[in-house]
């Protein structure tokens, strides 16, 4: 998957998340990506550019 796609993907769960209050929502993010994203995905968020991440999903990636 491209970085574009991945970002988009964290992007719609943080914001589907985001009504539960931003620190749950960057903790319940991080689960999500923690135990469902192949670890192939993960790196690839990882070290791509996190530019067009929105401030939750950057947040729980940066938790990694």
């Amino acid at each position: 998957m491209d970085i574009e796609r991945l970002t988009y993907m964290a992007n719609q769960i943080a914001r589907n998340l985001a009504a539960q209050g931003e620190a749950q929502a960057v903790e319940l993010t991080f689960q999500h990506l923690k135990d469902y994203w192949d670890p192939r995905m993960k790196a690839a968020i990882l070290g791509g550019d996190r530019a067009g991440l929105d401030p939750i999903a950057r947040a729980a990636i940066d938790r990694f």
